[in-house]
């Protein structure tokens, strides 16, 4: 079994990460191939990441499984908010009964240094400068951060954002006695909303997820 990791966020939100060992067969068991992904490692992910869906909720709806114009896939009558995300040998996802979320996973690797301008804004270029004395962490908050707003443009789900401009690290980042980073964001699109983005750095990978907190409606 290719569970890698798994946590319960809250009551009605859960999270994981799987591990891909097995074959196409294996997750084809269970998983409809709905969506036309000619590359045969593309679709193994992509079967992965839904596989993983009801292994976080019993008899999640597979089948009813939508697409937007913008690639998200979501359910039409909302009954789970649900976010896929994949690298390498590795799929995740995070689903919830309660509120919309977002998940990323990334592996740490130096390309992240290539499309750095593309996504960190002047402020979070200058937190990251506190740490180039350390590589390897710099590499890794660095990734987390890119982690970090691809969750919460899957959590947004309409497209049409900055990843420079309107996600930004807005405070201090905490780092947990659990291995979990929280990291302060501001969501900035047509206002200012703050969002708490929770991530870990595992081995070779990092993930970051948000949730709509249920005092936020935006």
């Amino acid at each position: 079994m290719g569970l890698f990791y798994q946590h319960n966020i809250n009551g009605g939100t859960k999270v994981a990460i799987w591990r891909i060992e097995e074959d196409e067969s294996f997750f084809l068991q269970k998983v409809p191939l709905k969506a036309n992904v000619s590359h045969p490692y593309k679709r193994l992910q992509h079967l992965a990441g839904r596989y993983l869906l009801p292994e976080l909720v019993e008899n999640f709806p597979l089948s009813e499984i939508l697409i937007a114009d913008t690639r998200k896939p979501f359910l039409e009558n909302e009954q789970y908010h649900f976010s896929i995300s994949h690298c390498g040998n590795y799929a995740a996802a995070i689903v919830s009964s309660e509120e919309r979320v977002g998940v990323d996973i990334e592996l740490v690797t130096p390309r992240m240094y290539t499309i750095a301008h593309k996504f960190l804004h002047e402020s979070e270029q200058a937190y990251l400068h506190e740490w180039e004395y350390m590589s390897k962490v710099h590499l890794e908050l660095m990734t987390i951060l890119w982690c970090a707003k691809e969750a919460v443009y899957k959590w947004y789900g309409n497209g049409q954002l900055s990843f420079r401009e309107d996600m930004r690290l807005c405070g201090p980042v905490v780092f947990g006695s659990n291995d979990w980073i929280q990291f302060p964001f501001e969501f900035r699109k047509d206002g200012i909303v703050p969002l708490t983005i929770r991530a870990r750095i595992f081995d070779p990978l990092v993930m970051a997820y948000v949730t709509t907190d249920e005092t936020i409606k935006v």
